[in-house]
């Protein structure tokens, strides 16, 4: 009793615990995310092939790009991923939980696949959505859009008289960027946010336009200011015969005059 250890001994009881907990630490591997791995593989959690998604993709930081890997659905991506690119690929369908829980999620670009069908709710749960590309699909139907888009651009798919919704943009605060080239549509999709800065809707059926498409008629002092960039060409519309429907906007429409 009040005998003292050996200062060796002692040193060696104090250091194991630290010792172990090292060790711990290091063989817990981390996702590009900076989560843990456990139950999702170090390299992402697993595809429908069996194989990791940052194996299959490349994972920089909190980006993942898929171009061109001849795949056939959206790969399950980790929990932090703010930038998914999957472009040249030939996903046919977006399911409603193809991007659940990924809060942190800032841009979808989808170019050329071939996505006929989108679940109403597959965006509209993405609470930090900006950026939406879908250009160059057989999109027949507009899913549901979350309010935090500020750039949309659906041009070249098959979106038609019923392809988007009454209102769909109406939300949208933030939106600036509106393209819809290339499609069937026959009119101008309304009413359109004040925030939106480019709206091009070439190459499609629109014959007609109202005097209150963009401008207010019981106001005439009301200025469009933001809406600079309105392109209507390749439509089956004569522009000079709504002259009043562009009196507040900085710039006159491109398209056909005569």
């Amino acid at each position: 009793i009040g005998t003292a250890l050996p200062s060796i001994i002692q040193e060696s009881y104090s250091s194991a615990p630290l010792t172990e907990e090292t060790e711990e630490e290091a063989s817990t591997p981390k996702l590009i995310d900076g989560s843990s791995a456990q139950g999702s593989g170090v390299l992402g959690p697993q595809t429908q092939d069996g194989l990791p998604t940052c194996l299959l993709c490349t994972c920089l930081g909190t980006t993942v790009y898929c171009d061109d890997h001849e795949l056939d659905a959206v790969p399950p991506l980790p929990k932090k991923t703010m930038y998914f690119y999957s472009r040249y690929n030939r996903i046919r369908k977006i399911n409603r939980n193809d991007f659940a829980n990924l809060n942190n999620l800032k841009r979808i670009d989808l170019t050329a696949n071939f996505i006929s069908e989108i679940h109403e709710d597959a965006f509209r749960r993405l609470p930090q959505l900006e950026e939406l590309v879908l250009r160059d699909n057989r999109i027949r139907q507009l899913p549901e859009l979350p309010s935090t888009l500020t750039f949309v651009d659906v041009s070249k798919n098959r979106l038609g008289r019923k392809g988007i919704r009454n209102e769909a943009f109406k939300d949208l605060h933030e939106l600036q960027h509106l393209y819809i080239t290339d499609n069937n549509l026959d009119h101008i999709p309304l009413p359109l946010p004040e925030s939106l800065q480019a709206l091009h809707l070439q190459n499609n059926n629109i014959q007609e336009m109202h005097e209150d498409t963009f401008c207010k008629m019981k106001d005439f002092t009301y200025v469009r200011r933001a809406l600079e960039d309105i392109r209507l060409d390749g439509n089956p519309i004569n522009l000079s015969k709504t002259p009043y429907a562009y009196m507040c906007l900085p710039r006159l429409p491109v398209g056909n005059l005569i």
